[in-house]
């Protein structure tokens, strides 16, 4: 490399002065939970020890905020393990201490003797001096919403596991409802297999349950429900039907306080004085919640995420309960969107890119835009052609990160600015697409001495 290139290189780069390292956090505390007990660790000269230990009892968890208030703690540190963190940060927090979640990934990361100190002192360490970074938390009624929202998700999947268990019940017994309709669950599927339990075996008497928009008529039907009824796999079939209803009144219950959690956060916008405009036309799920989910999301956010291509109702709720309503909690939207493991990580050396990659996250937000964005595959909008070109050009695992990372800065800009998502059409995407490819072409065919003519002009 030429020396003046060299020089150039190195004069482009910002230089930083950097400043020794100084104790920040004078007043910080560090902890080390476990299941049985909490190791506490105080900056010296606090007390006559700066290591104690606590049961993790509700009455303990009250008597180390006492002794943390007594040392003149300020800020407490600790590691997000499992779930034993929870009942201490909410208690911690409660009495006004500034309380640190921290990765225990990034404390490994940081190099040091921690192998001769107790966790909690080389927390409180680096803790002290700055080193550590809070993760995120929501507000607390965004927090309550979450727990809520997860615990729904997992009801949803205690209940698909019992339709997996109807499906191999009607298996056994040779019943093949499920070559003739689409989903077991539907009105046609559950009509018949109610008057299985009931003890209706005639084929011909069970197809007449057909829904009149079923794809396969009567005959069909009946002949794919002649078969070997046997008791021990009807017995089995009908718990797994009782447990499919019961898991649907247990999603309902939870809908029903979290429809009463809505209704205790104060709305952003009065639906009266702004009404909310016509929803999409789309197929109700039978997952969907009873009560006006859309309503509820717009008076909380002021704008309808829902306008988004891919957006569904229940998205925007597990998307809105992961990552709150204060989009100010991320300094720009790279951050958000690094945050959320969308926006490429590179490794960096010697000013080149080494690798380029999304890191590996369980991210319920980002698996949320994911799947948004694989719904957008076939849809005439600019997501849509979006989705489709990079799918053709890196294939559909980059191009569902691509379009998620997408939707991720749409999202943020209408709930940081209240400003209504207005799709272009594909159409519109197409003809920016390539009025861009054309721009780029005229470049390179000047830095070449060269012209790009058009082939109309030409004949």
């Amino acid at each position: 490399m030429p020396v003046k290139q060299q020089d150039k290189q190195v004069r482009s780069k910002q230089v930083v002065t950097l400043d020794s390292l100084k104790q920040i956090k004078l007043n910080a505390a560090g902890l080390d939970i476990g299941s049985a007990e909490i190791w506490v660790c105080v900056p010296e000269g606090r007390d006559e020890t700066s290591v104690r230990s606590f049961d993790t009892f509700t009455v303990d968890l009250y008597a180390l905020a006492r002794w943390l208030h007594e040392c003149g703690v300020e800020t407490v540190a600790m590691e997000s393990t499992g779930v034993y963190w929870i009942p201490i940060y909410e208690i911690l927090e409660a009495q006004g201490f500034e309380v640190y979640l921290v990765n225990a990934r990034h404390i490994k990361n940081v190099p040091g003797k921690k192998s001769d100190v107790l966790d909690c002192q080389w927390i409180q360490q680096l803790h002290t001096y700055g080193l550590l970074q809070a993760s995120f938390r929501p507000e607390a009624e965004m927090c309550a919403l979450r727990a809520y929202v997860r615990h729904r998700d997992n009801l949803l999947r205690h209940r698909s596991a019992h339709i997996q268990h109807m499906q191999k019940a009607l298996q056994l017994m040779n019943l093949q409802l499920t070559n003739v309709i689409t989903d077991i669950t539907g009105q046609t599927g559950m009509q018949i297999i109610r008057a299985i339990v009931a003890g209706e075996h005639d084929p011909v008497t069970l197809a007449r349950y057909r829904d009149p928009r079923c794809f396969s008529n009567e005959a069909q039907i009946a002949k794919a429900l002649t078969g070997n009824y046997q008791p021990e796999h009807l017995f089995a079939l009908k718990q797994a039907l009782e447990l499919y209803d019961f898991y649907g009144l247990q999603i309902k219950a939870c809908d029903e306080e979290i429809e009463h959690k809505y209704s205790a956060i104060k709305p952003v916008v009065a639906i009266e004085a702004e009404p909310l405009p016509p929803a999409k036309r789309r197929k109700r799920s039978k997952n969907d919640p009873d009560f006006d989910l859309r309503s509820q999301l717009y008076q909380l956010l002021g704008v309808d995420l829902t306008r988004i291509d891919g957006m569904q109702a229940l998205t925007v709720q597990q998307i809105i309960s992961e990552i709150g309503v204060d989009m100010n909690r991320w300094l720009t939207v790279k951050h958000f969107t690094s945050w959320l493991t969308l926006a490429p990580h590179n490794d960096i050396s010697g000013g080149k890119v080494l690798k380029s990659r999304t890191l590996k996250s369980k991210n319920r937000a980002a698996q949320a835009f994911r799947l948004a964005a694989q719904s957008v595959g076939n849809s005439k909008s600019a997501l849509g052609a979006f989705y489709r070109r990079m799918r053709a050009k890196h294939g559909a695992p980059v191009a569902i990160t691509a379009t998620a990372h997408k939707l991720a800065r749409i999202v943020y800009h209408m709930i940081k600015y209240r400003e209504e998502y207005v799709d272009p059409g594909q159409d519109y995407y197409e003809q920016k697409y390539q009025d861009r490819v054309i721009k780029n072409l005229q470049r390179k065919a000047q830095q070449l001495g060269m012209q790009l003519v058009p082939l109309a002009s030409v004949s």
